[in-house]
């Protein structure tokens, strides 16, 4: 059971990135999405997107990130335009399973570094 996280780096601002995450032994994910956080703060959500298509954004990116997912591959990912210097952070993939959603997956998170 795994969250396999890839993308990320070093980018300047108003750069683009994209990140991908494939859950890998979990059964019945129905909520697949990005945390993040940045240092000396808490993590915090990015963008979740739902086995159904519901997308749900922090007020933060809205409009500059997108949050999409392929059901068959079990696979999210996000794809970051416009970034700032304020969106540079460990970014952490998250998976929701279960009947309740009771079970939660981390991935081991990917750094995400914006220079201005």
């Amino acid at each position: 059971v795994q969250l396999q996280a890839s993308g990320g780096g070093l980018v300047q601002a108003g750069g683009s990135l994209e990140l991908s995450c494939a859950a890998r032994g979990i059964n019945s994910v129905n909520i697949m999405g990005w945390f993040r956080q940045a240092p000396g703060k808490e993590r915090e959500l990015v963008a979740t997107i739902t086995r159904g298509g519901r997308t749900n954004y922090a007020g933060s990116v809205k409009d500059r990130f997108t949050i999409s997912g392929d059901n068959a591959k079990n696979t999210v990912y996000l794809q970051m335009n416009n970034l700032k210097p304020e969106d540079t952070a460990v970014y952490y993939c998250n998976a929701k399973a279960g009947i309740f959603n009771d079970l939660t997956y981390w991935g081991e998170g990917t750094q995400v570094t914006v220079s201005s």
